[in-house]
Formats: C-alpha cells, structure tokens, sequence
C-alpha cells in the first residue's frame, strides 16, 4: 500500500472566462445535480473568495438508493440514482455532462495536523522558500488507508512569530508552515468513485460534505471570526470549523435525519415513507402546550392490513426530541475533544436537510451553545425556490469549490497526484490511482 493516496486534483478556473460546471451531491437521502454557469467578477462584487458569479442552468435531484451512513453500500442501486438525477438536469440546462465534482461525506472524513520548517539563514523570505516549506509540510501528510481530500496551509511562522499569512519578504533564521489535511477511507472513496465513473462520467474533484457547505453558507465574517458548521444529512452529521478565513478541523459523526425517522416507524408501528411524512408535517424536538389536545392521524400496519390510527402530536414529539439530542450532544463532544468551546458564546451555523425540523434551533441553542443559526446556500443566482433550503448548502458548496480550490497545496506530480486535467484521460487516472494505491 502505497503511503499517500490523493484523489483527483481540480485544475484551476480559466481567469477571465466563462465556464459551465456540473456538480454531484451523492447523499444518504437524496442525489441532487446541478449545472451551472460560472462567470467572472470584479473582487468588490463578490462574496470573499469568490472569482465567479454563479447561475444554475439545471438541477436534478433524486431519492437517494444504496447509500448508508454517507458510504455505497449498493453499487447499482447509487448508480441508477445518479444517471436519473444528471439526466433531469441535462434536460433543464440543455448540456450534455462529461465531468462532475462530488462530495463524500462517510468514509470517516476526519482532520490531521501536519507542520514542517525549513532554514532560511537571516535572510528575506523569498517564494521558492515558502514552495520548499509547503512542499515540506505535505510530504508528511502519509495516513496508512486514507485518502486525502484536502491539504490547506493554515499559517506561516517566521522564527518565534506565529499566525503569518504573507511571509514574503520577512527576515528570519527559520520558516515554518502548519498544513491541515482532510482525509477519508480510501475504499469510500475509490467506491463513490466508481460509481459515478460507471454512468460515465468524469469526477474532477471530491470535495468533503462540511467544506462544501461551510463555503455556501458562511458568511464572511463567520469564517473569519471562528464558526462551527454542522451539516445534518440524511445517514451523518459532519462538522467543519473555520477560523481566521480557514477551514481548521473536520469531523463526523454516522447519526441523521434518517435515524430519526426509523425511530418514529418504530415507535408508531408505520411504513418508512409515513414516519418521514410525518416527520416532515408534524414532527418537533420541542413540545408545546398544545401538543396533548392535537392528534395526528398515522396509517398504522397490523395483521388485518392498514388501519387509521389517532395519536397526540406529544406523541411524536417524545419519539423525536431524545434522538435529536443525542446528535446535537455528539457534536458537541466533538467539537470540545477538537478544542472548540461552544459554551464561550462561539456561532454555530446549521445545515443539511436535518437542520430543518422544528424547534431544532432552539434545541441547538440549550444544547451545544447560544449563538445558532440555520445557514442556507449564499450567492447564487438562478436556484429554483424548492432548493433555497438548508438541504441544497452542499450542492451549492461544490460550485463555490473550484474558486478556492488553487490555496490547496500537494506534491508535485512525482509522488502521485491524480489530477483532473482533459489531457489526462479519466480512466488512466482511475488506473493509475488504483495501481499506486493497492
């Protein structure tokens, strides 16, 4: 097994041109595509680190199948899902999709610290200096079975002077660089992969779920000041935190919104489809006064077929509310095992489908910490009213993607960096990737 696993690497956004981008959000719940046209803006018109304007063309979403805990599970079953969602969005957009960028979310997506220093000998920083201590820094980034996503210099140092950001022309003896490193289980991401690969289809980039969102749903200032991004899906829960303008740690737990639904099938004695309806009309994780005076009427299975059933909403509401805790209390644990301490007053900003049950705010607020809000994709033109919704922050996300994505720093091509240019076929680098990984 090779050390250092890389997937596909994007290749920058042409300066000053128009581009269209097909973008794949494979979830435990839904698939959703979208196809956009991405065109050029002055800096002062965008949102930060923005280069583009971006307006959807085409969207196409679908019932997720064969996914579980943000993993395939069932190969064709993800595979049929996908081709029915790209094929509505060609038909919306009029464009035939060749290549996408996709998201993971399962796969155990975590965080990893790397730094490294390199002597400058009391001279001025120079940018073959800081090309040797990021080249420096990503060497090291070698986790046995993983496979890297990202890999984000997070600050510079220069001799005893931490939290730089432009090192150029500092004098000092040393300069140092920390780079942060998101990492999946290669398996997870050599099956999303695949299953994309096998409705033909290129992948030019997989990007981690709580990035994607962070970069759809954060305002400025939020990246900038420190904000916990908490993206509830359908199978996981994944948490991103950014800090002074970076993404600094990444997580998940395999607990959503699809956990609660199987709580409410069982404690109702109802089909899946009718939890998840009734989740959806009814369901809360805060109770009100008039819970026990309002009744629901739920189509419960028994030996004689369906029959009409009437419960109190207090009903469902009990079912809900202890599974809606536990999540938010996994996330809280690990957002202080990551040094993060919500309690001191921190914003948290949550998305993903989940994010929209009633009262799960307010719950959010008593649980992990007081400053929360439900954050929606940002800066994009063209989305049908249906999406402008917590569930579509990813989607969204992996447009903004590409206009970050050149701050990321590998190896050079030597040690294995599958990238995603149109002159290296897709499918040798697929091979390629496998034969340098097994």
């Amino acid at each position: 097994m090779s050390s250092r696993i890389l997937t596909p690497r994007m290749k920058p956004l042409p300066a000053g041109k128009s581009v269209i981008l097909s973008v794949l959000d494979v979830g435990t719940s839904k698939v959703v595509c979208l196809i956009a046209r991405l065109s050029p803006v002055e800096a002062q018109e965008a949102l930060r680190g923005r280069t583009h304007r971006c307006r959807v063309l085409g969207i196409g979403h679908q019932r997720s199948r064969g996914m579980k805990g943000g993993a395939v599970v069932a190969m064709d079953e993800v595979e049929g899902a996908i081709r029915l969602a790209v094929d509505a969005a060609e038909r919306m957009a009029g464009v035939q999709v060749e290549s996408v960028i996709v998201n993971i979310t399962g796969g155990r997506i975590g965080s990893q610290l790397y730094q490294a220093k390199v002597g400058i000998g009391g001279k001025g920083v120079t940018s073959y200096d800081i090309q040797r201590v990021l080249e420096a820094a990503a060497s090291r980034t070698a986790m046995q079975g993983r496979a890297v996503l990202h890999s984000l210099p997070n600050g510079f140092s220069v001799d005893s002077t931490t939290g730089v950001r432009a090192p150029q022309g500092m004098i000092g003896e040393e300069l140092g660089a920390e780079m942060h490193v998101v990492g999946c289980d290669v398996a997870a991401a050599r099956n999303l992969m695949l299953a994309v690969e096998r409705c033909h289809l290129n992948v030019e980039a997989i990007v981690s779920t709580p990035y994607a969102s962070g970069l759809s749903a954060l305002v400025d200032d939020e990246s900038e000041l420190g904000t916990a991004i908490v993206d509830m899906g359908g199978g996981t829960t994944s948490i991103a935190l950014f800090s002074g303008g970076h993404l600094t740690h990444v997580d998940a737990v395999a607990v959503g919104g699809n956990h609660v639904t199987m709580d409410v099938a069982r404690g109702l004695s109802v089909r899946l489809s009718d939890a998840e309806r009734l989740k959806t009309l009814y369901g809360s994780c805060i109770s009100s006064a008039s819970d026990d005076r309002e009744t629901i009427t739920v189509s419960q299975v028994g030996e004689e077929g369906e029959y009409p059933h009437h419960v109190p909403k207090s009903q469902l509401v009990r079912i809900i509310r202890p599974r809606v805790e536990e999540i938010l209390e996994l996330v809280r644990d690990r957002l202080k095992a990551a040094g993060y301490m919500p309690q001191s007053g921190r914003r948290i900003v949550l998305t993903g489908g989940a994010s929209q049950l009633t009262g799960l705010q307010e719950t959010a607020r008593r649980i992990i910490s007081s400053q929360v809000r439900i954050g929606r994709p940002l800066g994009i033109q063209g989305l049908p009213e249906s999406a402008k919704n917590p569930a579509f922050s990813a989607a969204v996300g992996l447009l903004v993607y590409p206009q970050v994505a050149g701050i990321e720093h590998f190896e050079p091509r030597s040690h294995g960096v599958m990238r995603g240019n149109g002159s290296d076929g897709y499918f040798s680098r697929v091979g390629r990737w496998l034969r340098e990984s097994f």
